[in-house]
């Protein structure tokens, strides 16, 4: 067999295995720039690697999940997120026979666009961007516009649409894509308990007996209840059971009554948003300061554009040494 038989026999493959609903590779409505497609790889697994080999990806290590410079090794992170996502969402995609190939890329690249310090940085730059941020659009621009200095990553229509529509708005085109957005909110609501347990700002009594009853009482169990009850009642679209779905709801309000918005653990939200703000208005203010690679959006899109995307591109502690070199005094010493 030759490589690009190897290549063909699994797009054959998918479609002797794959549901009739599911986003075959060989019928992707193609990139944003034609290319010669791969000698092994179907195009949805091309997108995989190309996103999880991107700087973009191996950035999220550093950047804040829910809890801000948390002390230990247990909080998650964005990129521990993130890999949780991916394995919730594969699972619901293999036991609905749909591409898990397109399911991963889309849940690996869901948050490439998030800025440092969680959603206290994506509120800082709503705050002054003009026309808005949001980290879903901002994903998508960083595949498009931002990686490999400017080139993008050239990914499938069907990966792109996924990443911009994880979060809110109209559901992405294909199963897999409305797959992540369910999986990003099952992941971050049952280990965000998880989290506040370690920070003990939560206890596992603490949450209603009616989600227990419904969910289960351990994260392992919610899990499992909500990914079964995905499972068993998804054809043309993806969805939870009525009972699940209001279990879910519930929880999903007492999370943000307890913990999103909890003092303790968002005690130093404002410090980053300032932070964030102040970034902002420095690399508006003195856009020559803004690295090479940011020279063609200045010049297209203007600072503010520019300075956007550089501070969203940032990691927690980067931004933080970012912000002491230009508002910090330096040490110095009289000789």
């Amino acid at each position: 067999m030759t490589a690009a038989h190897i290549r063909e026999a699994e797009e054959l493959l998918e479609h002797q295995t794959l549901s009739p609903l599911a986003a075959h590779a060989d019928q992707s409505r193609g990139r944003l720039r034609a290319e010669t497609p791969c000698a092994i790889r179907t195009a949805y697994q091309r997108d995989r690697d190309r996103i999880l080999h991107c700087s973009s990806f191996r950035r999220l290590k550093h950047k804040t999940q829910v809890f801000l410079s948390p002390e230990g090794d247990h909080y998650r992170t964005r990129l521990t997120h993130t890999l949780e996502v991916a394995q919730i969402a594969r699972t619901i995609a293999r036991a609905l026979r749909l591409n898990e190939n397109l399911t991963e890329a889309v849940a690996l690249g869901h948050d490439l666009g998030h800025t440092p310090f969680g959603h206290a940085g994506e509120r800082a730059l709503q705050q002054v961007l003009p026309g808005g941020f949001f980290h879903y659009r901002q994903s998508l621009r960083v595949a498009d516009k931002l990686e490999k200095q400017g080139l993008g990553l050239n990914l499938c229509h069907e990966t792109r649409d996924g990443l911009e529509r994880h979060t809110s708005g109209a559901p992405a085109v294909t199963l897999e894509g409305q797959i992540v957005r369910l999986a990003d909110k099952i992941a971050y609501i049952n280990h965000d308990i998880d989290d506040a347990k370690h920070a003990v700002i939560l206890r596992e009594e603490d949450i209603p007996a009616p989600i227990h009853e419904t969910l289960g009482s351990t994260k392992s169990a919610r899990i499992n209840s909500l990914v079964l009850s995905c499972v068993r009642n998804s054809g043309e679209s993806i969805s939870l059971d009525p009972q699940t779905q209001a279990a879910f709801d519930f929880l999903h309000s007492f999370m943000f009554e307890q913990v999103y918005t909890n003092p303790l653990c968002k005690s130093e939200e404002s410090k980053a948003i300032d932070m964030v703000i102040w970034l902002y208005q420095y690399f508006t203010g003195r856009p020559e300061q803004l690295p090479e690679e940011y020279r063609r959006i200045r010049e297209n899109e203007g600072p503010e554009r520019a300075a956007a995307d550089y501070i969203a591109g940032m990691t927690d502690r980067f931004a933080v040494h970012t912000f002491e070199e230009c508002f910090v005094p330096r040490a110095w010493t009289l000789i």
